[in-house]
């Protein structure tokens, strides 16, 4: 139960798609407030995450709560835009209410070896998030080797992020294990170096309570248990939520309930 629930508090509630209208967002937001109507013991979620075009909307529901709006930026999910364009559509979602921001790195100059252009964007996105926090977006399914995921690491925090991210969730692959492990390592020998605290974030693939259960197992063990909280560790998700309340309804009354016992949004 204390694991069902920690990962309840850990979930980004997401919805990333072209077809999302006001109505859907408004619907997602009031299930992140209250994940299961029926049963308020059930903490909210951590965030949730959405275009910056509807920022103001969940803004909007979610007003006066704990519950953090984020958004996505920088010409998600590819990353190919001018930086003018990129830290327009920061500013964009910061003045709509964002309290994050989800940022893409430059995965061809990345791979192109143009490393201080990626540290640069990184750093003026940093500066247009203002008191906004930053979530760095790797894409590790396109970086090939765990070297690389291990560097952007480096190069994300050393360039100011307050998150490092696995994935955009458009690519495959998304999150691993073996990627988060090295995230994980990455931001412990941070922590170490520095003595600033860096979270990470875990996002696409991840669809059920076993899924979510074996991440916070990694984080425990690679990190430590310091990053078992929300402010250090999230699961960027949509429809991991329903079985996360359905394992935990099993939990309470020993039996399984349905999916349809839940909402959708």
């Amino acid at each position: 139960m204390q694991a069902l629930e920690l990962a309840i508090a850990m979930v980004d509630l997401t919805t990333l798609e072209g077809a999302d209208t006001p109505g859907k967002v408004t619907a997602m937001c009031a299930k992140a407030l209250r994940p299961d109507p029926a049963d308020p013991a059930v903490p909210p979620v951590a965030a949730v995450c959405v275009y910056p075009d509807l920022v103001g909307v969940a803004r909007a529901v979610v007003a006066g709560t704990a519950v953090a709006v984020a958004s996505v930026a920088t010409a998600f999910p590819s990353g190919r835009a001018s930086l003018a364009v990129k830290l327009a559509d920061v500013a964009d979602a910061v003045s709509a209410g964002a309290d994050e921001i989800d940022m893409v790195i430059d995965r061809g100059a990345f791979l192109a070896g143009r490393y201080g252009q990626v540290y640069e964007e990184i750093r003026a996105v940093r500066e247009a998030c203002g008191s906004a926090h930053l979530k760095v977006i790797l894409e590790t399914g396109e970086l090939a080797t765990l070297d690389n995921v291990s560097r952007a690491s480096w190069l994300a925090m050393l360039a100011g992020a307050d998150f490092i991210k696995t994935s955009t969730g458009k690519v495959t692959p998304a999150a691993t294990l073996p990627v988060a492990l090295v995230m994980l390592a990455a931001v412990r020998d941070y922590q170490q170096a520095t003595g600033r605290r860096v979270g990470v974030k875990v996002a696409g693939g991840i669809r059920t309570a076993k899924d979510a259960i074996r991440y916070l197992v990694l984080v425990n063990e690679t990190a430590g248990p310091q990053w078992l909280t929300p402010a250090l560790f999230r699961i960027g998700a949509s429809s991991l939520l329903n079985d996360l309340l359905m394992q935990r309804s099993k939990q309470l009354t020993g039996r399984y309930a349905g999916p349809d016992y839940f909402t959708l949004d």
